[in-house]
C-alpha cells in the first residue's frame, strides 16, 4: 500500500466518523470512545445534538467526557442505563476477515471494553491504514495490569514471548483513569487471538487485554476512494 500522509488519514477518519454518526437515532444511549478518531465522532455527534438530536453518552475516558461536555453532548452513567444502544469507537488494528480488533494504544482499553460489552451494537471507525490481514506484528497489544506486583506480572508475560514493555510517560509508569498500568506486548502475528486472550486472562494481575473479539458489528473505513463499510 502506498504511504498515506497524516493529513490524508485525518480526512479519512473524519469522513468515516461522519458516516457512523448518521446511524445514531433520537433517544439512543451511546458509548463514546476514546482517542483521536473518537474525538471526531464526538464532534460530529455534537453537531447533530445542536440541531435537535436527543441522546445521552457514556464516555470511555475522562478526556472524552471533558470533550463531550465542552461540545454540549449530554452524558449519563451505568447507574442510569445498564445497556447501551450503540457504541462508536476507533481501533488500532482491524483484522479484515473477522473484525477482531486491537485497541488500547490510547490507554482506555478497560473502560472501552466494558462499554463495548454492554452495547447492543458497536461501530468501529478507522482509516485504511488500520486494516490488517492478521493482528499483531507492527502494532503492540496493550494490557491493563494492576500496579501491585507489576514486575511479577511482566515476568509472566515475557514467558509468552510478547516482549512486554511497561508504558511510561515522563519517565514514570503511565497510569490509566482506573489507576492501573499499561503494558505493551510486542507479539509477532497473532494467529489465534482467542487462545491468546485466554492465556492472558489466566495471568493474575492482568485486568484486561486490548483484544476485542466478537464485539464489532460493523467497521466503517475511510479510504482514498471514499468510505467503505465492512460487516462480519
Amino acid at each position: 500500500m502506498t504511504a498515506v500522509s497524516a493529513a490524508d488519514r485525518d480526512a479519512q477518519k473524519r469522513a468515516a466518523a461522519e458516516r457512523a454518526v448518521v446511524e445514531v437515532e433520537d433517544g439512543m444511549v451511546l458509548g463514546l470512545g476514546s482517542g483521536s478518531t473518537a474525538a471526531l465522532v464526538i464532534a460530529a455527534l455534537a453537531a447533530r445534538v445542536a440541531a435537535g438530536l436527543r441522546v445521552a453518552g457514556i464516555p470511555t475516558s475522562e478526556r472524552s467526557a471533558a470533550l463531550a461536555r465542552r461540545l454540549g453532548v449530554p452524558l449519563t452513567t451505568f447507574a442510569e442505563h445498564r445497556r447501551i444502544d450503540l457504541t462508536i469507537d476507533g481501533a488500532d488494528q482491524v483484522e479484515r476477515g473477522t473484525l477482531a480488533l486491537v485497541k488500547g494504544l490510547g490507554g482506555a482499553l478497560l473502560r472501552e471494553k466494558i462499554v463495548a460489552s454492554a452495547s447492543r451494537r458497536m461501530i468501529v471507525v478507522v482509516d485504511e491504514t488500520k486494516l490488517v490481514e492478521r493482528l499483531g506484528d507492527r502494532t503492540p497489544l496493550p494490557l491493563e495490569i494492576v500496579p501491585f506486583g507489576a514486575e511479577a506480572v511482566i515476568e509472566r508475560l515475557a514467558a509468552l514471548e510478547g516482549r512486554p514493555e511497561l508504558r511510561r510517560r515522563d519517565g514514570k509508569p503511565f497510569v490509566t483513569d482506573n489507576g492501573n498500568y499499561i503494558v505493551d506486548c510486542h507479539f509477532a502475528v497473532i494467529t489465534d487471538p482467542a487462545a491468546l486472550e485466554a492465556r492472558l486472562a489466566a495471568i493474575v494481575g492482568v485486568v484486561e487485554s486490548g483484544l476485542f473479539l466478537g464485539l464489532a458489528s460493523k467497521v466503517i473505513v475511510g479510504t482514498r476512494g471514499g468510505v467503505e463499510e465492512i460487516a462480519p
